[in-house]
């Protein structure tokens, strides 16, 4: 059991290396495509698509995961299809490259998210499940504070302002080729986990609801519904560039990195709170601070940064604790299979709602998108509070 425990410290520095990489680029993303020549619609249709796609193979990972009684090898294979992404992105000459290169860094993220959150769950006992993904959230969000700052410093460098966005491609380049080495070192470290699936099944794993307990079904019903308004972050990060507001890159940047500050600082004291006090009350907290956040960008965007301290908020405490849940009401030869279904109905959403967000900025306002995610958010809160007992 001691050696399996190190496991919660190889997954979260994987996480950390990994999301170094991964937030050194993600707060360009969408000022990348901007600058190869793409705009909202182009912005929604690449997040929803790669998302959603690449969140179909988190239940089929999760399901091969159970069947084979393996989680180590598609961990490390999904990280490692990660880092080829981020060469794409680097090589790209046109926004449709970018496409590419976000299907193949999410299709690695739905390879590897079950295999690993099995791994994690497996690895301690139930009283101390809370904590170690709450631990985990925040050596992977601890990542995303140290990448950003690296973006941060690099993109500084070279004074880019609010103007030309061609003239941000090369400084952009250069970022992402250094967003290469963390990613490397992340799969490295990775290898040195110890596995903690027991070997093949001799029954095939379902993929269905029969048989579940039902607070199960309603939690994941829940995350239906709130996944279709949670569209990609990266239109939050829009929105601070747009001329009302004006952020350079180097301020988007700040705010992302603000963001994660308190994503951070949350994830693992809200982990632990869930051990002691249950995982339903943090979890519609979660639900409640999502709607404030996208109500206070689409009525007050002049808060923008309080807005982003409150999504902090909301996903340091929702992550890992809505992870904690499924993993315990899940059966457990069928753990990874649900942390894997979990993961996918997070992501199937996220092309109709980053679609939608996309045609609802264009055609009615850069406002209309959030208040359509905070309503959806508060819908969900009040479902949850009354179904999942």
């Amino acid at each position: 059991m001691l050696k399996r425990k190190a496991n919660v410290w190889i997954t979260g520095l994987t996480s950390l290396f990994t999301d170094i990489s991964s937030e050194m680029v993600y707060p360009i993303i969408s000022l990348y495509i901007k600058a190869l020549g793409g705009g909202a619609v182009a912005l929604g249709f690449i997040e929803g698509l790669a998302e959603s796609t690449a969140s179909l193979l988190k239940v089929f990972s999760g399901a091969i995961s159970d069947r084979v009684g393996k989680r180590k090898p598609l961990a490390v294979s999904g990280y490692s299809l990660s880092a080829l992404g981020k060469l794409l992105f680097y090589l790209a000459r046109s926004w449709p490259v970018v496409l590419v290169g976000r299907v193949v860094d999410r299709f690695g993220k739905g390879v590897r998210t079950a295999p690993r959150d099995a791994l994690i769950a497996e690895s301690v006992g139930s009283e101390g499940r809370g904590g170690a993904f709450g631990l985990h959230r925040a050596m992977d969000t601890a990542g995303a504070v140290i990448g950003i700052l690296i973006a941060y410093w690099i993109i500084s460098r070279f004074h880019l302002h609010a103007g030309d966005a061609s003239l941000w491609i090369p400084v952009f380049k250069k970022l992402l080729l250094a967003s290469l080495f963390p990613a490397l070192l992340g799969v490295a470290i990775l290898l040195a986990a110890v596995e903690t699936g027991r070997g093949p099944i001799k029954r095939s794993v379902k993929l269905t609801f029969s048989g579940l307990d039902i607070r199960l079904r309603w939690v994941l019903a829940v995350v239906l519904l709130f996944t279709l308004g949670n569209s990609s972050n990266q239109f939050i990060l829009l929105r601070a560039a747009e001329p009302d507001l004006g952020f350079s890159p180097q301020k988007v940047v700040l705010l992302y990195l603000f963001y994660n500050i308190f994503y951070m600082l949350v994830s693992y004291p809200a982990g632990r709170a869930s051990d002691r006090l249950g995982r339903k009350p943090l979890l519609v907290l979660g639900f409640l601070l999502y709607s404030s956040t996208y109500f206070l960008i689409a009525l007050r965007p002049n808060l923008i940064w309080a807005a982003m301290a409150l999504y902090g908020l909301y996903s340091g405490v929702s992550e890992g604790v809505m992870k904690a849940l499924v993993s315990e009401l899940a059966p457990s030869e069928r753990k990874a299979t649900l942390l894997g279904l979990l993961a996918t109905l997070e992501g199937i959403g996220l092309l109709p709602a980053s679609l939608i967000a996309g045609f609802l900025w264009s055609y009615i306002s850069p406002s209309a998108p959030f208040l359509f995610g905070g309503a959806s958010a508060l819908i969900s809160a009040l479902i949850f509070w009354w179904k999942v007992r």
